[in-house]
């Protein structure tokens, strides 16, 4: 065994050592969610600047880092984690991220990363599946005479909307991308949408004032019955839609849009509908939830994140398109060294993504499948579902709470007796605490406390606890 080979063992052993401590401490409640110290005196603490210097980051002083490190981390793993969209990731797909990180194949192209590349290929086709789209055989990928669906794996949301409003692009104005912006263009976008749609449309050249909220009932979710008259104002004015986009689910409150009346409406006008279901397709892998997502095999285009409701580590989410020309017309340009005729016994993924060099997104995803198997899967969205609409039901049942509406995934909005601003100080006061961590957003023009059920572990009792918390900081503000 080569000395290097012989650290990188000793090291490994180190690390996932402090790993498994680091996963039971976490769920056990020994330490807090969340710990915040300054960054200058972190910097300090991690020894940055000794260890640049020094070069010695291995053995004792790999484990000291370590240990440093992760008492600094904010951990998913805690019960009292329910800030965020972002999944506890299970343990066995994060050894995919340790797996990809090792073998570091930059699988945007087939023969940098086989192994890689198959797998993002074949997990790409079992999302399409969800949906109700269908997958084809790698060597039609990109035979111009199919209109089979197609996608591609990309690092985050916000990189899966903008491409997949790319696609879009190309398909509604594929003059685009050598003459220009033809300068009325406008993308209609849900009242509840991800900011990255306004940067979407920004970064596509669009203008963000191009980017219009569509109509919206009084719980934000888009009203199809107004549409007709929005579209027929704008389209009078010499307006063209290049996009409509529907929430499956919004960030703020978790409500789906009515996904049927919204396709029929852009199949009438020949509008390109995306679907952003980066939070909420995951109720796709269960029989009992995957109603909520009624019609989005009638979408142009999916956003998918499986480093969301899906255990998958940071960062993973999947551009999907009903017909795959759309996509691999996206980005039409060369570059001779990677794209030229070859052998290819696969599939060569660059084509379709904004990135050139890109990691294996898919072996996380499957290993973190693999793991808990398809119904085991569901079976763990289902539990976190129910965890949310029990929490609700808690604090309906509790004098002084408002619940903002009844959930439909697992985000629950709530508030306490007081303004915004008190919602605002429990939440300070909650992370200051460390017990839990929580998030608040803006909603129906009120500030709400906010919970997002994303640890299998979370249990009611928790919930409980936090509630008692939240009464006691607010009447201490009394």
């Amino acid at each position: 065994m080569s000395n290097q080979t012989a650290t990188f063992s000793k090291d490994a052993a180190i690390v996932v050592e402090a790993l498994k401590d680091y996963i039971r401490e976490s769920a056990e409640k020994v330490v807090p969610v969340i710990h915040q110290p300054i960054l200058e005196q972190l910097v300090e603490q991690l020894k940055l600047p000794q260890h640049i210097a020094q070069g010695e980051l291995t053995g004792e002083s790999l484990k000291q880092f370590v240990d440093n490190y992760l008492v600094a981390t904010t951990r998913l793993h805690h019960p009292g984690f329910l800030a965020h969209q972002v999944a506890v990731p299970h343990p066995t797909g994060a050894l995919g991220s340790l797996i990809d990180g090792a073998t570091n194949n930059a699988m945007a192209i087939y023969e940098m990363g086989p192994a890689a590349s198959s797998i993002e290929y074949f997990m790409l086709n079992w999302m399409l599946s969800k949906i109700g789209w269908q997958g084809v055989p790698s060597n039609r990928q990109l035979d111009p005479q199919s209109a089979h669906a197609g996608g591609v794996l990309t690092h985050g949301g916000s990189l899966a909307n903008l491409t997949a409003l790319l696609a879009a692009r190309s398909a509604r104005v594929p003059e685009f991308w050598k003459s220009g912006n033809p300068g009325n263009l406008l993308v209609l976008v849900p009242e509840q949408s991800h900011y990255s749609m306004k940067r979407a449309v920004a970064i596509l050249g669009l203008g963000e004032d191009n980017c219009l909220t569509l109509p919206a009932d009084a719980d934000g979710r888009v009203q199809p019955s107004r549409m007709a008259e929005q579209i027929a104002t704008l389209e009078a004015q010499g307006k063209r839609i290049l996009a409509i986009v529907a929430n499956a689910c919004g960030t703020a409150a978790g409500l789906y849009d009515p996904l049927p009346e919204i396709a029929a409406i852009c199949q009438e006008h020949g509008i390109w509908l995306h679907v952003d279901a980066a939070h909420g397709g995951g109720a796709l892998v269960s029989d009992r939830l995957r109603h909520l997502l009624q019609g989005i095999d009638q979408a142009d285009s999916v956003v998918w994140d499986a480093h969301k409701m899906m255990s998958t580590p940071t960062v993973c989410a999947a551009v999907l398109v009903r017909d795959h020309r759309h996509l691999d017309h996206a980005f039409e340009q060369e570059a001779s060294y990677l794209l030229h005729a070859k052998d290819q016994p696969g599939f060569d993924f660059i084509s379709r993504t904004v990135e050139c060099t890109k990691a294996g997104l898919g072996l996380r995803l499957f290993m973190t499948v693999a793991a808990l198997g398809e119904q085991g899967l569901a079976q763990q969205i289902e539990g976190l579902v129910q965890r949310a609409a029990e929490a609700a039901a808690k604090i309906e049942q509790r004098s002084g709470f408002e619940l903002a509406i009844h959930p439909e995934i697992n985000i629950v909005c709530f508030r306490i007796e007081g303004d915004d601003q008190c919602q605002l100080e429990i939440r300070r006061r909650l992370l200051e605490r460390g017990d839990f961590y929580i998030s608040s957003t803006l909603y129906r023009g009120r500030r709400w406390l906010r919970l997002v059920f994303m640890n299998p572990c979370t249990s009611l009792e928790d919930v409980e606890t936090l509630l008692d918390e939240i009464e006691t900081i607010r009447a201490t503000l009394n």
